[in-house]
């Protein structure tokens, strides 16, 4: 039987997340997206882990910027997306929607899901019941249609929302309090959307992260996830966007 893996998430940057999964067993480790060396560095010698693997979510220079010189330094393999694979720095593997792979014994599932970027990918770890998302959704958001439409954002998060209801999604971001203010304009009758603030609220009053968040729990109190309708999800951002 395998042992769990191990995840072990860091703040980077200003409002950033930077994450590390790693194998007991086999003492692979793989860092989702590089947001700032000096900070994954210090991670990974706290917890003496040597770095094996780099898996981007997009392309965005908060997630991708630190790319060639943790290759440099650590040799890691670079897997992104095979569509954006001209915006990834350093991509050794190329991976589309629907593919597999083996990380230390366990299987890593890719879901593409446009709408903040073209070529955004997901990775769906089932035995660790955890999805690291990077910008498609946050705790009560989504990220910005910087290069996707509605319609696919909409599907994006459906396809989120349609994993099980347990599985930990690890956004990129501490959003969550501004967010939460937005989303009580949308639904302020929404109970479990009023707890799940005042919930994150005494969290960042202790300096706790907000992340990782639940399928379950964004689909309570979501606005973008509840939004029923592309249409209805781009009225929304829209909104968002000028709030």
């Amino acid at each position: 039987m395998l042992a769990p893996l191990e995840i072990h998430m860091f703040p980077c940057l200003w409002d950033n997340y930077g994450f590390l999964i790693h194998s007991p067993e086999t003492g692979e480790t793989a860092c989702i997206d590089t947001p700032e060396v000096d900070k994954i560095i210090l991670a990974l010698e706290e917890k003496s882990w040597n770095l094996t693997h780099i898996w981007n979510t997009h392309h965005h220079p908060d997630h991708a910027g630190g790319n060639l010189k943790l290759k440099e330094i650590y040799g890691a393999k670079i897997i992104g997306c095979e569509a954006d694979r001209k915006r990834i720095p350093g991509i050794d593997i190329g991976i589309s929607d629907g593919d597999r792979f083996n990380f230390a014994g366990h299987e890593v599932q890719i879901m593409e899901t446009p709408g903040h970027t073209i070529g955004h990918i997901i990775y769906y770890v089932p035995s660790a019941k955890s999805a690291f998302v990077g910008d498609t959704i946050f705790a009560l958001g989504c990220g910005r249609l910087f290069e996707g439409t509605p319609v696919q954002m909409y599907h994006s998060l459906s396809r989120i929302a349609g994993l099980p209801d347990d599985t930990a999604l690890y956004c990129a971001h501490e959003y969550t309090l501004s967010n939460g203010k937005f989303a009580l304009t949308v639904e302020p009758n929404n109970q479990a959307l009023i707890d799940y603030v005042k919930d994150a609220t005494s969290k960042r009053e202790e300096n706790i992260p907000t992340v990782p968040t639940t399928v379950l729990a964004e689909k309570s109190a979501n606005p973008f996830v509840r939004a029923g309708s592309a249409k209805r999800l781009g009225e929304i951002r829209k909104a968002k966007d000028n709030f």
